[in-house]
């Protein structure tokens, strides 16, 4: 993977970069739609490549070892094969969702032992596990194993949980330089930064993860239920430290405000749910606004869902039918709001590309920002 730092925002720390994979270039920033078991829900591949416009698309670890498992993925070829998707592709390392687990987990210094959410069958991940799925799986880009830290939580907690990360970040380096991609193209390890909201913490872990000299690096464990202006504080201190010439990954950030003070900040890449599970629930993400689509007001809104919009479904669908869809429970609905959300996003990561090229970033973010936070 070849990461090029292409322009700097003269008034903010906000990147333009290009990443080339052996499955396409990206350009940044970027956001990339989670598809948790293969699939980004309610989307053929066509929708997500040729209308929305998606670079790259996040696999999920945890739930694709547990079904179809990875060895029927490797069988297909990897991910891309498997599910259509040509072009770019990242998996997580199954960390976060074995946190989320909560009372069906354990952890160990060798790794987390839970339990299946689907039957309630026992396993295992530990680091050299975690790469190994991946590796079987096929993503360009790989995410080491860590414990995503939960907030809140004390110091002591906080300072233990990042030296076992530190720890299981050296075991995955070291399975890592011993095996090699079964699909016979390059794949990518990011580590990830943890500390939680504790300052030298942050600072001490992204000097660690800096050392590691990875093709890129993650910022994990904030978005995580802290205030927005304590994940900013802990993202530009981080920012601060990780390497100028590697991508820097914030993971599972967030509304397009989030995105956009943290591109300000120099992060490079982003994913989360917020577009696809918002717009499955009638929430719609536009230029001006958020808009309910549910609320009574738009029964007789016969405009379309944005006239400014980039993706076919905001001219062709108007207020009105989208939201006769909800209320009518179609299937439809959380189709038509899911392209809509999602190529807002890619809309704004494009329009923030551009921005950054002709030096104006750091206004319009501060006038888009408004926009967007307003409730239609």
């Amino acid at each position: 993977m070849d990461f090029t730092l292409n322009h700097i925002d003269p008034t903010t720390s906000a990147r333009a970069g290009t990443l080339v994979t052996d499955h396409g270039i990206i350009e940044t920033p970027v956001f990339m739609p989670v598809g948790t078991a293969g699939a980004v829900k309610a989307l053929h591949i066509k929708e997500l490549r040729d209308d929305i416009g998606a670079q790259i698309v996040l696999g999920n670890t945890y739930h694709l070892y547990l079904r179809p498992g990875p060895d029927i993925v490797e069988k297909a070829g990897g991910l891309q094969k498997f599910n259509g998707w040509r072009k770019p592709m990242l998996t997580d390392s199954g960390g976060y969702q074995v946190f989320s687990l909560a009372a069906m987990r354990k952890f160990t210094e060798d790794g987390v032992v839970f339990q299946s959410h689907i039957d309630g069958s026992r396993h295992i991940f530990t680091p050299e596990k975690s790469m190994d799925i991946q590796r079987s799986l096929g993503a360009d880009i790989m995410m080491a194993f860590d414990e995503c830290t939960p907030y809140p939580c004390d110091y002591k907690y906080a300072l233990s949980s990042m030296e076992l990360t530190h720890r299981w970040l050296e075991r995955c380096v070291k399975h890592f330089a011993e095996t090699e991609c079964p699909h016979g193209y390059k794949q990518s390890l990011f580590p990830i930064v943890q500390g939680s909201v504790y300052r030298d913490l942050r600072i001490r872990s992204a000097e660690f993860i800096s050392s590691q000299n990875a093709d890129g690096n993650a910022i994990g464990g904030l978005s995580v239920g802290e205030p927005a202006e304590m994940m900013y504080e802990m993202t530009g201190e981080v920012c601060a430290i990780l390497p100028r010439e590697k991508p820097r990954y914030l993971m599972g950030v967030g509304t397009p405000a989030n995105i956009l003070h943290s591109i300000a900040l120099g992060i490079d890449m982003f994913d989360c749910v917020i577009p696809t599970r918002n717009g499955r629930n009638g929430m719609l993400f536009t230029r001006n606004g958020i808009i309910n689509i549910k609320n009574e007001k738009w029964k007789e809104d016969f405009s379309p869902i944005e006239a400014e919009g980039s993706v076919f479904a905001d001219l062709e669908y108007s207020k009105a039918y989208l939201r006769h869809l909800f209320v009518s429970k179609e299937i439809l609905a959380s189709m038509i709001s899911t392209i809509h959300n999602l190529g807002f996003y890619m809309w704004l990561m494009q329009e923030s590309r551009k921005k950054i090229i002709d030096g104006t970033f750091g206004t319009w973010k501060d006038t888009m920002v408004k926009q967007l936070m307003q409730r239609l």
